[in-house]
């Protein structure tokens, strides 16, 4: 074949995979099966690796052909992506409205005036489904797409273009066929929401949960997570999707003028824009659609959590303008927590690591925020009481935020006669020893530290990310290494078999290398990691590493009085003698004297950032999701930098490092006055303090 030949067919054929591309992800008519659209692709890619010079970054064979990145390169938003109000009333609503018409009669154009008297007064809204997902923004230059950004801080992003080309519904090239009137905008910046579909979601799950690695909580984190990756090649497998909701920048003729054009124009141009999106003349207008919107929403496949309320007018946007935080001219409508009514089937009492019996209720299935509840929780044995709540009773479950559901309420009046209270368990459910309730606590624990359900939860904490970070020994092998007595305690990680695991069903050489690797390498993990990993009651991470700096190896702190440990500042008494019991426990000292022959290094201290640095004796408090780092990472290092990491924002916080999609606690710190670095100036920050990312 010719090159000229081989210019013709690759033309034909990306034209093809586009077309199909459109159909199944536009449109949800699919033409043709996977495997003859996977055909289609890979004679595509044969050709252009044949004639590598006529690859384009726009073919579709490049959705998954990027190569692995050392980071993501941050990159300025030229229309910033602000934070949205939120309210969850209509009262709240009805108030932004009066808001929106005072700013407008005051600052518009007796023709703008005309428009609202021609509406009845009324401003015109255009009200759509908010997304749960993660926000991007995705720039066009000639058509083809040069840039694919996350939201950041709303003025700085990540460059995450190799991610997003990963995504069919994102078109790589604009189409010149069929174009937006006629013509391809010189420039196009559009805004939307990355997602996973909560089928797609369940898939993840699942194949993690095969391979013993945490689950995800939830799609948007599942989401979050897979952009966050730096090989595209991970990303792929996990079919993302996005809608696009907004138009940033359009540099051409026939320019939209309002929210409904731009959307509509989005269409035109080849993007998946989102389902459920209409004009609202006026306030009244808006509730009603929010209304109707709300019941059907659990019956999609993604997941929403409001609608948005824009006025729909550019140029009245543009009058509205913007506070410091968020548009004047748009709302963000929070429906509240759903909730549904079930029955209680079973009362399950679980048993974790520290040996802290937790009771799970199992439900008869029900809908619940678009994905299928059996299970809640019921916290402890006083809140079963305080709840009354027996096997057999109607109860009402709330799932806020799309974590795990609560039972919230029984439904007493519906209770059959007869029904016996719940008695919690006197012995352990899961090794029988007696369990008790010490003084001053809620929780009643077995205190067997042979039993089985402890072991496991020990086992998985202690090879745990933030602990000894023991790749592949995830939840399923750890259960099937302790189910078949090959782990006793935690230091018998060290002591496992590799012929005899090597015989264990679904473990090959690869897999075995690959786990024996990650169990050598964890013994020179530094001292705190090891001590945190222990899991020592009451004693976290940042508690582990204020001990590893004070004693510097662990035999010191075995050895330790509990005066000694009181003294350290931020120990308590409390976690003082936690501590001390600990390590006067015989178990505690078989684990340590096998650890040591093990060869597991117990007296590196990574260095304590001495030196006055920006971060000396510093608070600072983590929000949102950093795509260069895991917070564990990041919280080391402001360590090492000579600062306290902290979970909580509060007056006598320092800094708050705001990542992708902050939190709660942004706000918080914006209201406090605390001082918020975004992930740019975090690493910056460390650089000149010393301390390399």
């Amino acid at each position: 074949m010719t090159k000229a030949q081989a210019a013709k067919q690759i033309s034909k054929l990306r034209s093809e995979i586009e077309r199909h591309n459109q159909k199944y992800y536009l449109e949800a008519k699919p033409e043709i099966s996977d495997f003859e659209y996977d055909r289609l692709l890979r004679e595509l890619t044969d050709l252009e690796k044949q004639f590598p010079a006529l690859l384009t970054p726009d073919s579709p064979s490049q959705r998954v052909g990027g190569a692995p990145l050392k980071s993501f390169r941050s990159v300025a938003h030229p229309i910033p992506m602000m934070s949205l109000d939120n309210t969850y009333s209509f009262e709240e609503l009805r108030a932004f409205d009066e808001r929106v018409k005072k700013i407008l009669n005051k600052s518009a154009s007796e023709k703008q005036k005309d428009l609202f008297a021609g509406a009845g007064g009324e401003v015109e809204y255009f009200a759509e489904e908010k997304i749960d997902g993660v926000s991007i923004a995705l720039r066009y230059e000639g058509g083809r797409l040069v840039l694919g950004a996350t939201r950041g801080d709303g003025r700085m992003g990540d460059d995450i273009t190799e991610n997003l080309k990963t995504i069919g519904s994102i078109p790589l090239k604009i189409p010149v066929a069929k174009n937006f009137r006629g013509e391809i905008p010189k420039v196009l910046e559009v805004r939307g929401e990355a997602y996973i579909s909560r089928e797609q979601f369940v898939k993840i799950n699942q194949e993690r949960e095969k391979k013993g690695e945490e689950l995800f909580a939830n799609p948007r984190n599942a989401c979050a997570g897979s952009l966050k990756q730096l090989d595209p090649k991970m990303v792929a497998p996990r079919k993302l999707d996005a809608f696009i909701h907004g138009l940033a920048i359009y540099e051409g003729k026939n320019k939209p003028a309002s929210q409904a054009e731009a959307i509509t124009a989005c269409r035109q141009l080849g993007f998946k824009i989102i389902p459920h999106g209409q004009i609202c003349r006026g306030v009244a207008k808006a509730e009603a659609f929010i209304r109707a919107f709300e019941a059907k929403r659990t019956k999609l496949d993604y997941e929403t959590d409001g609608m948005v309320v824009k006025v729909n007018r550019f140029e009245e946007q543009r009058l509205l303008g913007a506070t410091n935080k968020a548009p004047r001219w748009m709302i963000a409508y929070k429906y509240q927590a759903e909730k549904a009514e079930t029955v209680l089937e079973k009362i399950e009492v679980q048993v974790g690591r520290t040996g802290v019996l937790t009771p799970v209720a199992n439900l008869k299935p029900v809908l619940l925020c678009g994905t299928t509840v059996a299970r809640a929780s019921l916290h402890n044995a006083d809140e079963i009481e305080r709840l009354d709540v027996r096997v057999g009773d109607a109860v009402l479950i709330e799932k806020s935020g799309e974590i795990i559901p609560k039972v919230i309420q029984v439904l007493k009046e519906k209770r059959k006669k007869g029904l016996p209270k719940f008695r919690f368990p006197k012995k352990c459910p899961a090794c029988g020893e007696a369990v008790e309730r010490l003084e001053g606590e809620v929780a009643i624990r077995c205190v067997n530290l042979a039993c089985p359900a402890q072991l496991k939860g020990k086992v998985r904490h202690y090879a745990s990310r933030d602990a000894m970070d023991i790749e592949r020994l995830g939840t399923v092998w750890v259960d099937i290494f302790v189910d078949r007595k090959m782990i006793r305690d935690v230091a018998d990680v060290y002591n496992l078999d590799k012929d005899a695991v090597l015989k264990l069903e679904r473990m090959g050489e690869k897999s075995a290398q690959n786990l024996f690797d990650g169990i050598e390498k964890s013994k020179q993990q530094p001292l705190h990691r090891l001590i945190f990993g222990l899991g020592i009651p009451d004693v976290g991470e940042h508690s582990a590493y204020l001990l590893a700096q004070k004693f510097k190896n662990l035999e010191a702190l075995a050895k330790a009085s509990q005066e000694d440990l009181e003294a350290i500042h931020e120990i308590g008494p409390v976690t003082a003698a936690s501590i001390y019991l600990f390590f006067r426990n015989e178990g505690t000292r078989r684990i340590l004297e096998k650890l040591r022959r093990a060869g597991v290094r117990t007296d590196y201290v990574e260095a304590s950032g001495k030196e006055e640095t920006a971060f000396s004796n510093k608070t600072f408090v983590l929000t949102g999701t950093l795509a260069g780092l895991e917070r564990g990472q990041a919280e080391a290092m402001i360590r090492r930098a000579g600062g306290r990491p902290s979970g909580s924002v509060s007056s006598k916080t320092d800094f708050v490092i705001a990542g992708e999609s902050p939190g709660s606690k942004l706000d918080k710190a914006k209201t406090l006055g605390v001082k918020v670095l975004d992930e740019k100036a975090f690493l910056k920050m460390l650089r000149e303090s010393g301390v390399k990312s």
